[in-house]
């Protein structure tokens, strides 16, 4: 999906226009490759810490993995152990 240019320019879309947007483990990927990273705290499964920094991101270490993070329209989680916070 981050190589998919439909699935990237509907992400910038979003981020253009301030809509919520929620990522989970690996979908951080997405995000980084949509260059919407930027200057925005977050989090994600920890092997893509590297894609989140390399995009401009700043990492939040998952602490405890059921831990979801928001910084204005961005909400991520590391995995599916914060379902329960990421849906609330």
């Amino acid at each position: 999906l981050a190589l998919n240019e439909k699935v990237l320019s509907i992400v910038k879309q979003f981020e253009e226009k301030k809509k919520l947007i929620a990522s989970i483990c690996h979908g951080q990927q997405i995000l980084a490759a949509a260059d919407v990273l930027k200057g925005k705290r977050c989090t994600a499964y920890p092997a893509v810490k590297l894609n989140v920094l390399l995009s401009g991101g700043d990492w939040l270490e998952p602490e405890p993995i059921t831990t979801c993070f928001r910084d204005g329209n961005l909400v991520t989680a590391a995995a599916w152990p914060a379902h329960p916070q990421f849906i609330s």
